[in-house]
């Protein structure tokens, strides 16, 4: 199943009155709750588990992807960055990559020109590889993660300057 299938599942989910739903394709498995449940892990920070309906919150399942949250930090506020830049969130949590194996050249670097639908990233959750798209044409003029860093569901990964 791919993210596209996801996220119109969600979609369709969080418009109904279903509160939890359960798909299995194969190897695939995907649980999709309305309401989070917390887990604690390790002394860590709480890690919410939930749907498009929950808080914000870190999903431990690539598939069940949350809603946007207020980003903690990471991006630089409007008059750092200029009201003309657009900023890059990651659609899910996992390991940001920026190119597709150790020995390739990353998708992008600073300065280069992107249209709508250029890979800017991999993002691998679960064992899946992730390619994440450029929803706007433009300029890179910042990343923000560094490669083989973890990230989080909303979390800034670029800055672009628009075309």
């Amino acid at each position: 199943m791919d993210l596209k299938t996801i996220k119109n599942l969600l979609n369709l989910i969080s418009e109904s009155d279903v509160n939890e739903v359960e798909i299995e394709e194969g190897d695939f498995k995907i649980k999709i709750k309305k309401q989070a449940d917390t887990i604690y892990k390790g002394g860590s920070s709480p890690i919410y588990m939930g749907s498009p309906q929950g808080i914000g919150h870190q999903a431990l399942n690539p598939a069940q992807t949350p809603v946007a949250q207020p980003s903690t930090g990471t991006a630089p506020t409007a008059s750092e960055a200029g009201d003309k830049l657009i900023t890059v969130h990651s659609p899910i949590v996992g390991t940001f990559y920026t190119a597709p194996s150790p020995d390739s050249d990353p998708y992008i670097k600073i300065g280069d020109s992107v249209s709508k639908g250029d890979v800017l990233c991999i993002i691998e959750a679960m064992k899946i590889m992730n390619e994440i798209e450029s929803e706007h044409s433009g300029k890179i003029v910042k990343t923000l993660v560094e490669n083989g860093q973890p990230v989080e569901f909303d979390q800034p990964l670029f800055l672009i300057e628009p075309a």
